[in-house]
């Protein structure tokens, strides 16, 4: 298992609830790093749920403990390509599932996710934990 990944927010969700395949996948990991994009999706998450201040606080935990991996022009150009790429196949993802995706073949990772729609993006390499 090892290798390069980036997380998607739904594999850091599972982390958050202790799943056991996925920290032992992350265990035997090379490098493991999280998109921004993630981090925007869980600290929405955790202000609407009833936990605020503790669920803000475990994103802060992960972010400290992390290799963060944020947007810049090449990210952005990655993503042109991909949404244009999906666009002429009809195959629309969420917005920052796309962004997600760009980061992910920018840097040449593996995306961890357990979303199926990421097998749209051409030569994009998932893995579900």
């Amino acid at each position: 298992m090892s290798g390069r990944y980036l997380l998607d927010t739904n594999i850091i969700i599972a982390l958050f609830a202790d799943e056991a395949i996925v920290k032992n996948n992350l265990a035997q990991a090379n490098e493991v790093f999280i998109p921004t994009f993630a981090i925007g999706e869980l600290c929405y998450g955790a202000r609407k749920s009833e936990r605020v201040q503790a669920n803000l606080a475990r994103v802060d935990e992960l972010i400290a403990g992390s290799t963060i991996l944020g947007c810049d022009a090449e990210t952005a150009q990655q993503y042109g390509e991909v949404k244009n790429k999906l666009r002429f196949r009809g195959r629309p993802l969420p917005e920052n599932d796309v962004w997600i995706a760009a980061l992910a073949l920018q840097h040449d990772l593996i995306l961890v996710t357990r979303d199926a729609h990421f097998q749209e993006v051409e030569i994009l390499r998932t893995v579900v934990w």
